[in-house]
């Protein structure tokens, strides 16, 4: 996993974010074959269906996707940062995450919907830094020193700390709802969020043909429609299941205030005192 994600990290610092976000639908495929050949689960009409889809929309929406990456340096994520569209972005961004924290947090809507946009708001964050950091360490590889520059660690953090809220979100979402529901919502959200934030922030749709615009759209919707097949009706992982009755439940029951009997009766201590009795009688008898 360690290696995967450094991967992905990496790929960010070639490629654009719009391109490298959708291809994340590879891994609920792998996943699938994995859990075919391996777990021996049951390979259904749904899981061929899906599989085909996403690989036909990956096809797609890596051929007309923009391939042009440009080089990043500290100085042009300054010159992003502070774009108009991107500042309105922002501040869009933090209106709709205070609103949905605030339904999650104080009115307690626990509805899936909710937690997933609030991870792929906080994604958008994070692939706009991780873009940020990992273009500046290619650079600074390359012999253009980029570590130097206070908007390199601003993004350093900015990547931390959304990161780390996006697993805490992930975690409780996990508790809450299953992993076939959480997985194909949290894919399109997440993939969502990261082609948007590349198109504001990086610009990246800037120059490209309407055709491609098209196609590329078309191949994430193939893409979405797959990882939902793939995942739909998918075994529920068990969950330990604690059932507790109530005392007035128990059938034959007519008082149950009482567990045991008040200390003035004299059976108050009965059930205690033979069985101090009982486990005497050996050691007298000896």
């Amino acid at each position: 996993m360690g290696v995967g994600e450094s991967g992905n990290f990496a790929a960010y610092g070639f490629a654009p974010a719009s391109l490298i976000a959708p291809l994340g639908c590879v891994s609920v495929i792998a996943s699938a074959v994995i859990s075919v050949v391996f777990l021996k689960e049951t390979l259904r009409a749904s899981d061929i269906l899906g599989g085909t889809l996403a690989v036909a929309g990956t096809y797609i929406l890596v051929t007309f996707a923009p391939h042009k990456s440009t080089h990043i340096t500290a100085h042009l994520v300054q010159v992003y940062a502070v774009s108009w569209q991107f500042l309105v972005y922002l501040f869009i961004e933090i209106l709709l995450f205070c609103i949905l924290l605030y339904l999650y947090k104080r009115k307690h809507l626990k509805h899936i919907v909710i937690v997933m946009l609030l991870v792929a708001l906080l994604a958008s964050l994070t692939v706009i830094s991780v873009k940020a950091v990992s273009g500046m360490i290619t650079e600074s590889v390359h012999g253009h020193l980029q570590l130097t520059y206070p908007i390199f660690y601003v993004m350093l953090a900015v990547m931390v700390a959304s990161c780390a809220f996006q697993i805490k979100f992930l975690n409780q979402a996990m508790k809450m709802f299953d992993a076939t529901e959480v997985v194909p919502i949290n894919f399109v959200f997440f993939t969502a969020s990261a082609i948007v934030a590349g198109i504001v922030f990086y610009q990246e749709f800037n120059g490209l043909a309407l055709l491609n615009i098209f196609m590329f759209l078309l191949g994430c919707v193939l893409s979405f429609l797959g990882v939902f097949l793939i995942a739909r009706n998918r075994p529920k992982i068990k969950k330990e299941s604690r059932t507790f009755i109530a005392m007035d439940q128990i059938p034959g029951r007519t008082q149950t205030d009482k567990v045991q009997p008040a200390p003035q009766s004299v059976t108050y201590g009965a059930l205690a005192a033979k069985l101090m009795c009982n486990k005497a009688r050996p050691t007298d008898d000896s």
